[in-house]
């Protein structure tokens, strides 16, 4: 399966023999494994999780986004903002909380 994350300024993530991926979405956690069913999904800010082909974990905080699988191998993302890292405690702890202010900042700006 091949992963792509990308932002409107750049690729944040491209690779290729992706094993399984855990995402987030108004319903809750889910996982995607090789030749899953075509389909789309609006993300909420979580963190997405994947395993590469050799075993390793890798983490992305995603700034809400849209998540599509296509042809049972392609699993695109599409976000506004996307920090990758290995540690899955500072994504969750001080990325996310950024990002929920951010949005809620946001939301303040747009009522005013």
């Amino acid at each position: 399966m091949r992963l792509r994350i990308i932002t409107p300024l750049s690729v944040v993530v491209d690779e290729d023999g992706i094993g399984a991926l855990r995402a987030e979405d108004a319903t809750g956690g889910f996982g995607i494994l090789p030749r899953h069913a075509d389909f789309i999904t609006r993300l909420t800010i979580s963190v997405v999780g994947w395993k590469s082909a050799d075993a390793t974990r890798h983490f992305c905080a995603v700034r809400r986004g849209v998540l599509s699988v296509t042809g049972r191998t392609l699993v695109s993302i599409a976000t506004r903002e996307a920090i990758v890292g290995d540690d899955l405690a500072t994504l969750d702890q001080t990325v996310l909380a950024r990002f929920r202010n951010d949005v809620e900042a946001e939301r303040t700006e747009h009522v005013e």
